[in-house]
C-alpha cells in the first residue's frame, strides 16, 4: 500500500504538468461594444487618378462612386457603424444641389451629415489607381489606350496593380476632422495586364462591367481595390472610439400634414429646426372631436384616430417629406407627432 500511494501521486503530478503545458484556447474576437455611430459615406474624389483610371478601363468610369459603394458594403458587414443608405444620400444631394467640388469641403460635408441625421460623414480621395510604375515607359504603356488592351498593352509579361485611398471622418456638428485613415492594396500576376482583357472587344478594357461585379473582382486591379477597401474599413473601424459619445436629447415632434396630394409622399410643416431627422417614424392621426370646458369653452383635449405612420425621407429647416404607411389616407391638417 505504501508503494501504490506514491505512484498515484506521481501520476497526478505528471497529469497536472501536461495540462499546464497545453496552449490556452483561442479567445474569440472582440465584438463591438458601446454606441454604434451612424455614418454616411460620400463618393470619393478621384480627380488625381482620372487619367490612370481611363487607361485601365478604356473610358471614364466613376471609380469614386464604385469604391464608396464597396466601402459601404464592408462597413455594413463589419457592424462597427450604422451606415445610411446611398439612395437617401443621393436624394439629399440632389435636393440641396451640392456640386461634386463642394462635397469635399468639410463644412459642406457636415451640413449634409446634419440633414441626414448622422454622427459623422466619411469623405476621401483615391490617390493611386493602376500600375506602380506609371512614370516609366510612358510611350509603351499609354500607346494602346484606344485598342482595348487596358494599361500595360501588348507584350506585357507581368503586371502589378496598386490602389491607395485616404478617408476622413468629419463631425457633423463642428466640421472637425475626427480621424484620417488610409487603405492600400496590391496585386501582381505574370502574363497579363491589369484587367486581364487582352486585345479586341471581348475583354474588360472597355469598362462594360461595374466595379461591384465578380468580373472586376477577379482582375488584378480588382484584387488590389478590394484589398485597399478592406484595409481602409479596418482602419476606420479602429477609429470609431474617436467619435464623441453624445446622449441625444429626447425630441418631441408635433406638426401637421401640409400636403398629401402625392400618393407616395407626404409633406409636413416641421423640419430640422424642430428636430426632425431622416429616418424618423412619426405617428399620423386625425382629430375627430375636441372636448371643451363647459364653463369657459376652452379646449381641454382632442380625441384622435390613428391613420398610420410616416417615415421621414428628406428634411429641410422648416418642412420634411415622408413615406406613408397605414390603413387610412392622410389629409391636409392631420397631426404628426413622435409616437
Amino acid at each position: 500500500m505504501r508503494k501504490v500511494v506514491p505512484a498515484i501521486l506521481s501520476f497526478l503530478v505528471m497529469g497536472s504538468a501536461l495540462i499546464a503545458q497545453q496552449p490556452a484556447p483561442a479567445q474569440q474576437a472582440a465584438q463591438p461594444t458601446g454606441q454604434r455611430h451612424k455614418v454616411a459615406v460620400l463618393d470619393f474624389n478621384y480627380a488625381t487618378v482620372m487619367t490612370a483610371s481611363q487607361a485601365v478601363f478604356g473610358t471614364n468610369v466613376d471609380i469614386g462612386k464604385g469604391i464608396s459603394d464597396m466601402l459601404i458594403d464592408k462597413l455594413v458587414n463589419d457592424g462597427t457603424y450604422r451606415v445610411i443608405e446611398r439612395n437617401q444620400i443621393d436624394k439629399i444631394l440632389n435636393e440641396q444641389n451640392f456640386s461634386n467640388s463642394n462635397r469635399a469641403d468639410a463644412n459642406t460635408a457636415a451640413k449634409i451629415g446634419h440633414i441626414l441625421g448622422v454622427d459623422a460623414v466619411i469623405t476621401g480621395d483615391i490617390t493611386q489607381f493602376g500600375r506602380d510604375d506609371q512614370s516609366k515607359n510612358v510611350g509603351g504603356m499609354l500607346g494602346k489606350w484606344g485598342s482595348g488592351y487596358g494599361l500595360g498593352g501588348v507584350g506585357t509579361h507581368s503586371a502589378k496593380a496598386e490602389v491607395a485611398i485616404t478617408a476622413r471622418m468629419i463631425d457633423v456638428n463642428t466640421a472637425e476632422i475626427l480621424a484620417s485613415a488610409t487603405g492600400k492594396g496590391e496585386s501582381k500576376r505574370s502574363g497579363t495586364n491589369l484587367l486581364a482583357g487582352g486585345a479586341g472587344t471581348g475583354g474588360y478594357g472597355g469598362g462594360e462591367a461595374g466595379m461591384g461585379s465578380s468580373n472586376f473582382a477577379q482582375t488584378i486591379i480588382g484584387e488590389a481595390t478590394s484589398q485597399a477597401v478592406a484595409d481602409l474599413a479596418q482602419n476606420l473601424n479602429a477609429d470609431s472610439a474617436k467619435l464623441p459619445t453624445i446622449t441625444a436629447p429626447v425630441v418631441t415632434v408635433n406638426g401637421l400634414v401640409a400636403d398629401a396630394s402625392a400618393s407616395d409622399s407626404v409633406i409636413i410643416n416641421v423640419g430640422s429646426s424642430a428636430g426632425v431627422k431622416v429616418g424618423d417614424k412619426l405617428a399620423v392621426s386625425r382629430v375627430v372631436r375636441v372636448v371643451k370646458d363647459p364653463a369657459t369653452g376652452k379646449p381641454l383635449r382632442s380625441i384622435e384616430n390613428s391613420i398610420g405612420q410616416l417615415t421621414i425621407t428628406s428634411v429641410d429647416a422648416t418642412s420634411a417629406v415622408g413615406a406613408f404607411s397605414g390603413s387610412g389616407k392622410p389629409q391636409t391638417g392631420d397631426t404628426v407627432k413622435t409616437p
